[in-house]
């Protein structure tokens, strides 16, 4: 294990994260990993990485951090106006460094986070089959919290191979409108019909009341109906509750494992990527489509993907 980089400045919360715990849900522990998979899994690619190899998260404003051995690494996801010692560097494409360079980034104008993938994957933490950071419970990752001064990154022993050349037509956009293709929950029939035209129509504007966990959606009155209660019930990454307040909560990769508001919708799986990106302000749309239309989706983008990372899969 090789000491890499120091942690100069951790912005505002840089993590470990990778393709997450997906198989411990049924003990109540969250998946967690990457909250943009795609962009993560691009960075990986590029970086001549697996897809799933534990990277740097970064959220609305990325570290600053000293090379300590050379390395090869790239980005993906937001924007954070990247500069390896002053010099503006590209996402999606491998960079080298060597033992004193300096890699910076910024605030995020447009999405709200971004990856740091290293060639080997980031070394780090392992709970329950995953690197992926998990901070309410303080698993993964550098020692289950986010990064901070003086944190030493190491360099993981993840497999390598040729570096992915990624074209500009498959780096996902960032932008301040998100649409998210949606099915209908297990208790969308609950909800009254000009609620669930409100839901449909949209936009809503992200609250900042927002974490890994979830983001609050401000602007529609979806209200279950008065005096509704539920036992808890499942829910994952994706899934859209309705609690009394009339304001949808969006959960992300680190939603707990059961809730008991009622669960409007759920966003297929192609479109989860672009939740992970919903920053405050931003507006929101929910389309509804169907479970079959979503599998032909996932496979689709499965298919264009997969060239570029094998074993990559939505769905």
């Amino acid at each position: 294990m090789t000491a890499l980089a120091t942690i100069l400045r951790p912005g505002a919360e840089t993590t470990v994260q990778d393709a997450g715990r997906a198989a411990f849900r049924h003990l109540g522990v969250p998946e967690s990993g990457a909250a943009d998979r795609l962009s993560f899994a691009l960075a990986n690619a590029a970086a001549g990485n697996r897809w799933d190899a534990p990277a740097l998260e970064c959220a609305a404003t990325g570290p600053e951090m000293r090379f300590e051995a050379a390395a090869k690494f790239a980005l993906g996801g937001a924007d954070m106006g990247a500069t390896l010692n002053g010099a503006p560097i590209s996402a999606y494409a491998a960079h080298r460094a060597t033992p004193g360079d300096i890699l910076k980034l910024g605030p995020a104008p447009r999405g709200l986070r971004a990856y740091i993938a290293i060639a080997g994957g980031v070394a780090a933490g392992v709970a329950f089959g995953s690197a992926a950071t998990y901070a309410p419970a303080g698993l993964g990752g550098v020692d289950g919290r986010a990064l901070k001064t003086g944190d030493v990154i190491n360099c993981g022993e993840a497999p390598t191979m040729q570096a992915a050349d990624i074209p500009a037509s498959a780096a996902p956009a960032m932008s301040g409108d998100v649409f998210l293709r949606v099915t209908r929950g297990p208790e969308f029939p609950l909800v009254d019909a000009d609620a669930q035209k409100s839901f449909l129509s949209g936009p809503f504007v992200a609250s900042r009341r927002a974490n890994r966990m979830g983001v609050e959606l401000n602007g529609g009155a979806v209200r279950p109906p008065d005096g509704f209660s539920m036992r808890s019930s499942p829910v994952f990454p994706g899934t859209v509750q309705c609690p009394r307040s009339g304001d949808p909560f969006l959960l992300l990769a680190d939603a707990q494992t059961v809730g008991g508001y009622p669960r409007i919708a759920q966003v297929i799986d192609p479109d989860l990527h672009l939740a992970g990106q919903i920053r405050p302000g931003a507006k929101v749309w929910f389309k509804e489509t169907t479970a079959d239309e979503a599998r032909d989706i996932a496979v689709q983008q499965t298919a264009f993907y997969s060239a570029y990372m094998p074993g990559f899969r939505f769905g």
